[in-house]
């Protein structure tokens, strides 16, 4: 059986043998204000690439309160707790089925992502991203496995952090995840060629706001991903990778424009993100590489943010839907 995903964060048109067995378990513990999602499970045989190791389906986390997600943590684990290294991951999407993105349209509201670097995205004090119940995040995950360790029975976990709209507490300032692709608005993989390359790409702010914060989402072998602000000629942020001594990603940096009052962005504001790459395997690196600033954004008017919402087709309508719509 093959798996063919539709834009959205995997390629486009790429063909990809399905695991059997795999699902999503969600708890909720409310004491904790916690919510853990358990993708699994999926055996990673060693030196295996993405465009041959079978991939998961796509996941459905049905939302079963009103409230704010304000917190996610990604690990990989086995089926006895044992952590295992994020190199594995290739990458994973969260997708809210009954939004559009803010900066692309074309696509779901992108809410989360990590990649190998596996990022804590942290609670930011008094902001959330505001789900409703039974709102669809689709939970998409693309593994690989480069090292020559095999792995079995691998589980993503993600623990996400919420407030319940029932709980009497003030109620959260609302943040939008802030996509800002090298790929603008098309499909995030690109082929890296061998040694040094760049490349960059733009999207246009259509409500005024700022942006909390922007970390960076890139493949082995990133060095770097610049955001800037065409229109006001300014780099909101420059962050430079970690990586072994193979070039293998590790980490990338996050920057906070908080005690500022956030990085300030006007309708209108072309924004540019750039991703350097150096690729030293002599070889092009097909679908290797993504570069994308990541951020939240909190609009100054959150009432315009209503007319993203949109309601999720019938469940037969969704097989042939692609993901880009």
């Amino acid at each position: 059986m093959e798996h063919q995903h539709h834009g959205g964060f995997m390629q486009e048109g790429m063909h990809h043998a399905t695991v059997k067995g795999v699902t999503l378990e969600a708890k909720v513990d409310a004491a904790a204000h916690s919510v853990t999602l358990r993708v699994g499970p999926m055996n990673l045989p060693a030196h295996t690439g993405h465009m041959k190791m079978p991939q998961p389906p796509d996941q459905v986390w049905q939302v079963p309160f009103d409230g704010w997600l304000v917190a996610y943590h990604p690990r990989l684990v086995d089926a006895a707790g044992n952590e295992v290294p994020g190199t594995v991951l290739h990458h994973t999407a969260f997708w809210n089925e009954n939004r559009s993105d803010f900066l692309c349209p074309n696509k779901e509201e992108h809410i989360f992502g990590a990649g190998s670097e596996l990022t804590d995205w942290t609670e930011v004090p008094g902001y959330g991203y505001h789900v409703q119940k039974d709102d669809r995040i689709r939970i998409e995950t693309m593994v690989y496995n480069p090292t020559a360790t095999s792995y079995e029975k691998v589980y993503l976990e993600v623990v996400i952090s919420l407030q319940d709209a029932a709980e009497s507490l003030p109620p959260r300032k609302n943040v939008y995840p802030a996509w800002m692709d090298v790929k603008s608005c098309g499909n995030s993989s690109y082929d890296v060629p061998a040694g040094k390359s760049e490349k960059s790409g733009t999207v246009i702010v259509k409500y005024d706001g700022v942006l909390l914060g922007v970390g960076g989402h890139l493949h082995d072998y990133g060095r770097q991903i610049v955001l800037e602000d065409l229109t006001r000629k300014e780099t909101a942020a420059t962050l430079d990778a970690k990586v072994d001594e193979k070039g293998r990603l590790e980490a990338v940096p996050v920057k906070l424009f908080v005690e500022e009052g956030g990085f300030k962005l006007s309708a209108g504001d072309v924004l540019k993100t750039s991703a350097t790459y150096d690729n030293p395997t002599a070889k092009l690196l097909r679908s290797g590489a993504m570069g994308i600033a990541v951020g939240y954004f909190v609009p100054n008017d959150d009432s315009k943010m209503a007319a993203l919402r949109r309601k999720t087709p019938p469940m037969h309508e969704m097989a042939g839907m692609t993901h880009d719509r």
